[in-house]
């Protein structure tokens, strides 16, 4: 028995020394999230989640090592405090130079399949080198990235300790990342907690709710805004692209850069409404500072073009009308129920904090 144990030392001893890898028993890392929201979840057998890499991915989402000028991280346009968006119509890295399009709250990502404004990306692991590389984002290739963190005393132990290697790669500083982002779940809002009978809104919020549900159906004198449309189900979105208006020539084509299709044209990513009161300016470009505006808009201007999404043409509260024509009282309903989506665990959790605080 002693001649077959020191055999299989030597074993691992070799093929640590061959490959740079040892052995390892990651903790699976444990999800929790409502039954409502499904099991079609997106992970990659080859990335699994531990416990220890998603607490490398939470610390190198937050480190700014990442970047050429080592002053910008994934943090610094995804703030926890604001849903990890950042507040501004579009980010700036770190050239100064804008980005095209607004930041994307990075809630409940564990379902989503196509990444961005414009699903360019099928995975958070593809996705993650979009930022990391851009020129006037973070501007480094993740293996320079990967250099620096290996002359850190802190990372090659947090590296062995997720992955089992004694090096550390550009492709697993983009598991790492995705590991975490993964476990990034919104579910804690009073809307969640009215869906489990344990919250009652007020009037003006249930009236927002039936309004936002509900299609307009004018010859039976049904009023409604048809929100639920697009951004129905508990998880308050619809893994589709659609192009809802804001120009009769789009200026940015969105999903038709990815597909070439006509049809595609100023469509973009649903995303979800949860947590929608803190990650103003809304739509892809920030055109609109307040819910307010954005009630506004879906009103009374929507702008037509051929690529219009069916549902939004001669959508109206009116018969043999064009526009949503809701009143003012019904916007300020709608935003009296949009405000139940906050959830302030969620902005509030250590568990998806900034560990260098």
């Amino acid at each position: 028995m002693k001649k077959r144990g020191w055999m299989i030392l030597l074993g691992l001893m070799a093929l640590t020394f061959v490959s740079g890898r040892i052995p390892f028993t990651g903790k699976p890392y444990p999800l929790k999230y409502p039954a409502s929201f499904g099991n079609r979840i997106n992970i990659p057998p080859g990335n699994p989640l531990t416990k220890e890499g998603v607490y490398l991915g939470r610390r190198l989402f937050y480190e700014k090592m990442l970047s050429a000028n080592n002053k910008i991280s994934c943090g610094t346009c995804h703030m926890q405090r604001l849903a990890f968006t950042d507040g501004k119509a579009f980010s700036t890295g770190i050239g100064g130079v804008p980005t095209d399009r607004n930041a994307m709250s990075l809630a409940n990502l564990l379902w989503v399949k196509n990444f961005f404004w414009d699903g360019r990306a099928s995975s958070l692991e593809q996705q993650a080198l979009t930022p990391l590389t851009a020129p006037h984002e973070m501007g480094q290739l993740p293996a320079i990235s990967a250099g620096k963190l290996r002359r850190s005393k802190l990372y090659p132990g947090l590296f062995r300790a997720a992955f089992g290697t004694n090096t550390i790669s550009g492709e697993e500083i983009v598991k790492a990342l995705a590991q975490f982002e993964r476990t990034l779940i919104s579910a804690g809002s009073p809307y969640d907690r009215y869906l489990d009978g344990q919250y009652q809104p007020d009037s003006a919020a249930l009236r927002g709710m039936q309004l936002f549900m509900t299609a307009p159906t004018p010859e039976r004198k049904v009023r409604g805004a048809n929100c639920g449309h697009c951004h129905g189900g508990p998880k308050l979105y619809i893994e589709l692209f659609h192009n809802n208006g804001l120009d009769s020539i789009p200026r940015d084509a969105g999903r038709e850069k990815q597909t070439g299709i006509a049809a595609d044209k100023g469509r973009f990513r649903v995303p979800t409404l949860r947590n929608i009161a803190l990650t103003a300016p809304y739509m892809h470009d920030g055109r609109f500072g307040t819910l307010e505006d954005v009630l506004d808009h879906y009103s009374d201007h929507i702008r037509n073009s051929p690529s219009l999404s069916p549902v939004l043409r001669n959508n109206s509260n009116e018969a043999g009308g064009v526009s949503l024509r809701l009143s003012k009282q019904e916007q300020k309903d709608i935003i009296a129920f949009l405000q139940l989506l906050t959830d302030s665990s969620f902005i509030t959790n250590p568990a998806f904090s900034n560990p260098f605080n």
